[in-house]
């Protein structure tokens, strides 16, 4: 008596019908390219169709945004500016993306064009007070990481990214940067933001100065800059 492995069929609805009435106890299915190239033509095609309701809902939405864009100018004389950019990055953030950079090791990058004086990125990461930054600089420097992601507010606050932050910690410095980092204050916290120094083309690298303190023991600096100080100390 010889056993012979069931036939996978496929049903005229294009799925396949398993045999023994489970998939998972009949193996791996191979693919045919046809199959491929029609499912992803289909899907394809789902995707660039917009929902009907969409269509009905976009003369609305245009609508509220514009009365929104209104109602945000109006209130531009009356409220704090960076307050008012503050609640405008959040509700629509810029597009950004990280890579490798030609300054040092990874850096990040505009996927939009960014005008002058536009809040760019938080920079986001723990508060923690001087004493704990200074036992964390030695335990990072004890678990071979190598850069600090460590941003001073004020004389004893500190944000720590290093292990919680976001895309902000890998903006790179230069001596001639296009960003530069502002502290405001937000609902009595106080926050630091990169904003835009002149216009960002797209694909453009986001850089600032780091403004570090000058010290005996020197960080060399790598921003290939005309104007270059050498060291970022």
């Amino acid at each position: 008596t010889s056993f012979s492995t069931p036939k996978k069929k496929k049903r005229d609805d294009g799925m396949r019908e398993h045999v023994t009435g489970c998939a998972r106890s009949e193996g791996y299915y191979k693919i045919d390219k046809k199959d491929k190239l029609k499912y992803l033509n289909n899907s394809r095609a789902f995707a660039e169709e917009p929902p009907a309701d969409t269509q009905v809902r976009n003369p609305l939405l245009s609508a509220r945004r514009s009365e929104q864009r209104r109602l945000l100018s109006s209130f531009t004389g009356s409220c704090d500016s960076d307050l008012l950019k503050f609640n405008q990055l959040k509700f629509r953030k810029k597009k950004l993306k990280f890579c490798k950079s030609h300054i040092h090791d990874w850096g990040l990058f505009a996927m939009e064009p960014i005008a002058a004086d536009e809040m760019v990125i938080e920079y986001v990461g723990q508060n923690i007070r001087q004493v704990i930054a200074d036992m964390r600089e030695k335990r990072y420097e004890d678990e071979g990481i190598g850069s600090s992601y460590m941003f001073r507010v004020d004389h004893d606050t500190i944000i720590d990214a290093t292990k919680c932050g976001n895309f902000a910690r890998f903006i790179n410095h230069s001596c001639n940067p296009n960003c530069y980092a502002k502290v405001i204050t937000v609902e009595s916290q106080k926050k630091i933001v990169i904003y835009s120094k002149q216009h960002i083309n797209v694909n453009e690298e986001i850089t600032y100065d780091y403004k570090f303190p000058i010290e005996d023991v020197k960080i060399p600096c790598l921003c290939g800059s005309e104007n270059c100080r050498g060291t970022l100390n």
